[in-house]
């Protein structure tokens, strides 16, 4: 199976540095300077107190698999034509899910509690842009 071509990003002024993290192999997360609560999705505010103080840093890309499901049949381009595919949400090392495809793996050997690491597909775009779409796959 080729690599899935994923729908091309949008970073807003809130998830750049994520996005931009991503182009360059890197999952970045935000972590709070008040309470240091670290957060995803990126916002402009801490989620826990409502600081302003965030600062951004670069995570370890360990997880492990919280939960997932294995998609047999999906009619949208361009998932249609790599079914079946694994979809789970990891909780990475620092503590944060996130919604992810799981890759490198037979889907039948994915299980609850597996290690996996942080993998990028990079996009080809026209607008000079460097990011990727992060997915995760057995450490």
């Amino acid at each position: 199976m080729s690599d899935m071509e994923y729908p091309l990003v949008y970073a807003s002024w809130e998830t750049r540095a994520y996005w931009e993290g991503c182009g360059r192999g890197e999952i970045v997360l935000q972590r709070c300077r008040s309470c240091q609560t670290v957060q995803h999705k990126p916002r402009a505010i801490c989620a826990t107190c409502l600081s302003s103080e965030i600062d951004h840093f670069v995570a370890s890309g360990r997880a492990t698999i919280y939960t997932f499901t294995v998609t047999h049949q999906n009619q949208a381009l361009p998932f249609r034509d790599h079914c079946p595919y694994v979809m789970a949400y990891v909780t990475l090392e620092e503590g944060p899910r996130l919604f992810t495809n799981i890759v490198g793996a037979e889907p039948s050997t994915v299980r609850i509690g597996m290690a996996v690491v942080a993998d990028f597909a990079p996009q080809v775009r026209t607008d000079g842009e460097v990011f990727a779409v992060p997915r995760f796959r057995p450490e």
